[in-house]
């Protein structure tokens, strides 16, 4: 196929067309889906990415941070290939959304080492798209990392948890305190949290008093193992320390192939387009793993399920 060709040699253009034929929806077209997947896997340059979750709340720091990482990471391999996937907020209003993440994000002009992509949050809770997992299965093939940036979360919003290898918590100083970090959810997502706009010395000081003591009492089996690094994008700050740190644990924690990562994402797809209705087939069909186990790739498990549905819905 001419477009992975193009891909797998590095070519944006080809790469953009490959990810609009994966954010399609359209249950019809998981058979071309299937068709790339596969050409992908038998291409002897093909690659397998890390994936790199970048998390937080709003006004953190998150795309200022993810250039800079990208930035020096970049400078630490020659050849490396670095893809961006950032998520921006859709309006409940309009359902518009600005994707003015890039703005943030300075790259070099030209680089075909680095791929950008915006997504809208298409107004899905969880702080991805819809689409941003069938994105990842192209881009895994094609990519030595991916920087996966959600929208900017609150305390539910956690399905970062079940895309990445590694979730960095970024945070800033002043950010809340004890309680309102002990909120539900937000501290049991990150393997890592990083501390923004410590450049503000003695304010971050106190959040990172905070961010320790807290720590304790809501993960208290590994608050120890959970760095947190105190870093500013905007001076530079321990920035190369950390880049070094996210390349290592890149290399460390990559996963050889996305089958975990399918079992919980079909399940997402099956409640967005069929609800609660989808869900109970699915469960009848004996679950996700199973379904996908049986049709022997994600897209031909959501062909068989579809056909599977509708052909109950009939009955």
């Amino acid at each position: 196929m001419e477009l992975v060709e193009g891909a797998l040699r590095g070519e944006k253009y080809a790469i953009a067309r490959l990810v609009s034929l994966f954010e399609d929806r359209r249950v019809e077209m998981a058979r071309e889906r299937g068709r790339v997947i596969e050409a992908l896997q038998r291409a002897p340059s093909r690659r397998v990415a890390a994936i790199v979750g970048i998390t937080g709340t709003p006004g953190a720091g998150k795309s200022t941070l993810t250039a800079e990482l990208v930035s020096r990471i970049r400078e630490m391999r020659e050849g490396i290939r670095i893809a961006i996937v950032a998520i921006d907020p859709s309006s409940h209003v309009s359902g518009g959304s600005l994707l003015g993440d890039r703005t943030r994000m300075r790259l070099a002009a030209g680089d075909s080492r680095v791929y950008f992509r915006s997504q809208a949050s298409d107004t899905a809770l969880g702080g991805l798209s819809p689409t941003t997992f069938q994105v990842i299965r192209v881009l895994f093939h094609l990519f030595d990392i991916i920087f996966v940036e959600t929208v900017g979360i609150g305390q539910s919003e956690i399905d970062i948890r079940y895309l990445a290898d590694r979730v960095y918590l970024v945070m800033q100083p002043l950010a809340g305190d004890e309680v309102q970090f002990l909120k539900a959810g937000i501290m049991e997502v990150p393997d890592e949290i990083i501390l923004n706009k410590c450049d503000a010395h003695e304010a971050a000081l106190k959040s990172y008093r905070a961010l320790k003591s807290v720590l304790t009492m809501a993960r208290p089996f590994d608050a120890d193992t959970i760095a947190i690094h105190r870093v500013s994008a905007l001076t530079g700050m321990n920035m190369d320390e950390l880049a070094t740190r996210i390349f290592e644990n890149a290399e460390r924690f990559r996963q050889p192939d996305l089958f975990a990562r399918e079992v919980h994402h079909l399940g997402r797809w099956v409640e967005d387009e069929w609800g609660r209705v989808g869900l109970r087939e699915l469960s009848a069909m004996g679950g996700a793993g199973e379904v996908l186990r049986v049709a022997g790739d994600f897209d031909r498990a959501q062909r068989r399920f579809d056909e599977a549905i509708r052909e109950s819905l009939r009955r």
